[in-house]
């Protein structure tokens, strides 16, 4: 194994990236235009910010976000429902040996972000931060 590989241990790979990218542009093209028959996908607005492919490219994983985050867990379970159709309609546009399977989940990071800002400007913290920078002096 190469230094470098053993330096970027637990780092997806420059093709994984590719791939997922590739992915992501093709998702959020099809759900951009309609082509899924379903009242819930219908009534929303999909965002496709990340798709992270497993080493063995086997396995996709599509984070997906409502617009607005109203009716999130209605929207995954109706993706995960047409998940057959879905790669069967990105593998007619990309060319690869293996077509990832697809799993749907709920991009969270915006809720994390928001949640870390808040447990930052509590009292208690911004009152040790502000010990801290008195330290220094």
């Amino acid at each position: 194994m190469s230094r470098f590989r053993e330096e970027a241990q637990g780092m997806p790979s420059q093709r994984q990236l590719r791939v997922g990218e590739l992915l992501r542009k093709e998702l959020s093209e099809i759900l951009s235009r309609g082509d899924v028959r379903d009242p819930v996908l219908e009534t929303h607005i999909i965002t496709v910010p990340e798709v992270r492919v497993s080493p063995d490219l086997k396995h996709a994983t599509v984070l997906v976000m409502p617009l607005g985050g109203t009716d999130a867990d209605a929207v995954v379970d109706a993706l995960g429902r047409h998940r057959k159709y879905l790669r069967g309609q990105v593998s007619r546009r990309m060319t690869m040996k293996f077509m990832p399977d697809l799993h749907f989940r709920l991009d969270t990071r915006f809720d994390d972000d928001d949640r870390i800002t808040k447990l930052l400007h509590r009292p208690e913290v911004a009152r040790d931060l502000d010990d801290d920078e008195g330290g220094e002096e």
